[in-house]
């Protein structure tokens, strides 16, 4: 969101310059707000990546997956307790250093600047002006799953329009400052990938399936000697036949997945201008994580 549009509701802008003085950021300024959120990202994927997290995964695996091993060993069966002991050792430790790393992570999610601009989307949502876009790390999902994150943005109270001062004391309008950029519309193509972007997707299984009974067919007929396997290559013209209306399927969606993701660059380029847009849809919003 940018500056622009927190200032353009005077009740916002002041909640802003409090948050932004509680934590020392100017959540106003675009090229602040901008470094932060990328020196945030990076120290929040390196706390991913530290030695605690992988390590311990490998540690909380081995301490599983080492009692489904003594069976394999008979020399192993005399030192059972001590081997069962271990693994639960191991368990214990691969655990303690996973929600060590989980509690780092966490910290450094919830914590200093960032908190305090999920409180600005927050009170921005709250006083009517839309969130287009929340990027998934920001409140700590994943692109696979939904869900509302380890640290969502914050929910406020609908805030009333602010009254509008009476006609005899209205003073002449001044210049506006304000970026007259209009928000684009969005074109049919993106309205029905918005309906279509979750169907599909079973053509080139269902095409398989079908040779794959096809070729079972053919071969227990050739194996057994039963001539009424070969009706099984009745199903290869199907199958062809689902597996081009597929491809047919995956290119006319792709064409309008890059109208989608155009429209949805124009509509951040219009935020960055200043222009209030709407809230994306969810098919938006995996869209854009995807491409990020």
């Amino acid at each position: 969101m940018s500056g622009t549009v927190l200032r353009s509701d005077t009740r916002v802008r002041e909640a802003a310059r409090d948050i932004g003085i509680r934590y020392g950021v100017d959540y106003t300024d675009d090229a602040a707000v901008t470094a932060l959120l990328s020196e945030r990202r990076e120290a929040l994927e390196a706390e991913q990546r530290r030695p605690a997290a992988w390590l311990g995964l490998l540690v909380l695996m081995a301490g599983l997956f080492l009692p489904f091993g003594l069976p394999l060993s008979r020399a192993l069966d005399a030192h059972l307790f001590a081997l069962l002991g271990a693994a639960a050792g191991l368990t214990v430790v691969g655990a303690a250093l996973l929600v060590h790393a989980r509690t780092r992570w966490k910290r450094a999610l919830r914590g200093g600047p960032l908190a305090g601009y999920r409180e600005v989307l927050g009170i921005a949502r709250a006083h009517g002006i839309p969130l287009a876009h929340i990027p998934p790390w920001l409140e700590g999902r994943t692109r696979s799953r939904g869900g509302k994150g380890a640290a969502p943005i914050p929910t406020y109270p609908p805030v009333e329009p602010a009254p509008e001062a009476p006609a005899e004391t209205t003073p002449a309008p001044a210049p506006s400052t304000t970026s007259s950029v209009q928000v684009p519309p969005k074109p049919w193509a993106v309205s029905y990938y918005e309906q279509t972007a979750d169907a599909g997707g079973w053509h080139d299984e269902t095409g398989c399936l079908l040779l794959l009974a096809g070729a079972g067919g053919v071969t227990w007929a050739a194996t057994v000697g039963t001539g009424v396997g070969y009706a099984a290559l009745l199903l290869v013209p199907p199958a062809v036949w689902v597996w081009l209306a597929g491809r047919r399927q995956g290119r006319a969606k792709e064409e309008l997945r890059e109208e989608a993701l155009k429209y949805v660059k124009e509509l951040e380029a219009a935020q960055a201008a200043g222009a209030r847009v709407p809230e994306l849809s969810p098919q938006l919003r995996a869209l854009l994580d995807g491409h990020q």
